[in-house]
């Protein structure tokens, strides 16, 4: 079973299934930002299911991508690094952003400012008009910041726009588009577990650093800045570190299919072992073409907790329907709550997984079966603040109703 906040984004997992990096009943990792210079900043936390993310397929969004950054998908089964490298590091950059910690006073009431304090990132440049890729949390409080290129040249860069929901930021410089060298974003749903790829990046200040591996895992899901979840997050073994974050995840064909944003530990520990975790290129589509519109991302949001269950165990538990998704609960105030959306009042465990039973199961949005929390999300993602949805639920007594919702704006955090 798998609690998760959807925006319908599931909030705060209970259990955990597989895909699934972290959950806030058991988490299994811990995940670290490989970004900040000798202090990687935690990424803790899960979604509270209330809000949703943007990881629905760039066909489905409304924005417009720009041709600049469309591009194709992966497909051999060796990778030449060197070849990769000579042609897309001159795309790469090193990013350092500068902000001013927590102002205080002394014990007179003097004001004492606050420490200055740098991050160290990397990121990419998508298009001739000098825009740039990164994480948000390379550049989250940031003051100033400086990108500096493959021919040592440093530049100020502003901020376009940022989402910390998917951890993605978008800047831009001033540089003649005859410097710059454009890295196409695949199309990530294309690509397989076992295809090759390589990550370039700057870890711990070393410049333009290639390294190598294979695609471990997809659909993978992990915690934002923000404590959302990010979905659809592609898992590679290609070693990355602190200060790779914002860096590209390249293919074979030397297409991005993904950014560098996160890393597990061992035993708490800042080192690589293995195991890396990159946005996928279709969400950064999608994320970037909002930007560039209005500078921030809007998501649709439903507002409830929500946990998968197999048939099984839907059979076990004597559920309402053999599919669909779980109410755990519904946050006060959100479209659920006013569509008269249920949660659950009962707490049971099976085969050591907790189910919050009492409330609605969401067996189906517009007319569409819901088999998972994964594909509810998605269905979510695909809509905007305002959109009207039916939601078809099944209550505990078995009783089947369809409820017209209104989806809001999600918050900028699970709580808020």
């Amino acid at each position: 079973m798998t609690s998760s906040e959807a925006p319908l984004h599931p909030d705060a997992p209970s259990g955990q299934r597989p895909g699934r990096v972290a959950s806030a009943a058991k988490p299994v990792v811990a995940l670290v930002a490989a970004s900040l210079l000798g202090a990687s900043a935690a990424l803790g936390g899960a979604w509270a299911l209330g809000a949703f993310d943007d990881s629905a397929p760039a066909a489905e969004v409304a924005a417009p991508i720009p041709t600049e950054i469309a591009s194709t998908a992966t497909g051999p089964t060796s990778i030449d690094a060197a070849d990769i490298y000579k042609r897309s590091a001159p795309g790469v950059v090193q990013i350092v952003s500068t902000s001013r910690g927590t102002p205080s006073t002394d014990l007179f009431g003097d004001p004492i400012p606050g420490e200055t304090q740098r991050a160290l990132g990397s990121g990419f440049v998508i298009d001739k008009d000098g825009h740039v890729v990164t994480n948000y949390h390379v550049v989250q409080g940031a003051t100033s910041i400086e990108v500096s290129f493959s021919n040592q040249e440093t530049v100020s860069a502003r901020i376009v726009g940022t989402d910390p929901s998917t951890d993605l930021a978008l800047l831009k410089v001033k540089v003649d588009a005859k410097a710059l060298t454009p890295l196409s974003l695949a199309d990530s749903d294309k690509v397989q577990v076992g295809d090759p790829v390589v990550a370039i990046g700057n870890p711990f200040g070393l410049e333009r650093t290639v390294t190598a591996g294979i695609v471990s895992a997809l659909q993978r899901e992990v915690s934002a800045p923000n404590d959302f979840t990010i979905d659809h997050v592609i898992q590679t073994d290609a070693p990355i570190n602190s200060g790779n974050s914002g860096g590209p995840l390249i293919d074979a064909q030397g297409n991005v299919i993904g950014v560098n944003s996160q890393i597990e530990t061992a035993n708490g520990g800042g080192g690589n072992v293995g195991i890396g975790f990159a946005v996928p290129s279709n969400t950064v589509k999608n994320v970037v073409a909002q930007l560039l519109d209005d500078g921030k991302v809007d998501r649709a949001f439903l507002g409830v907790t929500l946990e998968d269950v197999q048939p099984d165990v839907a059979s076990v538990l004597r559920l309402p329907a053999k599919q669909g998704v779980l109410v755990a609960s519904v946050k006060a105030g959100s479209p659920a709550a006013k569509a008269g959306i249920v949660g659950g009042t009962t707490q049971v465990v099976v085969a050591g997984e907790s189910y919050q039973l009492g409330g609605d199961m969401i067996v189906a949005v517009n007319g569409k079966s819901v088999p998972s929390v994964d594909r509810l999300r998605d269905m979510i993602a695909a809509h905007e603040p305002g959109d009207t949805v039916s939601v078809t639920v099944v209550n505990k007594d078995g009783k089947r109703s369809t409820k017209s919702v209104e989806l809001a704006r999600m918050p900028e955090s699970p709580t808020g």
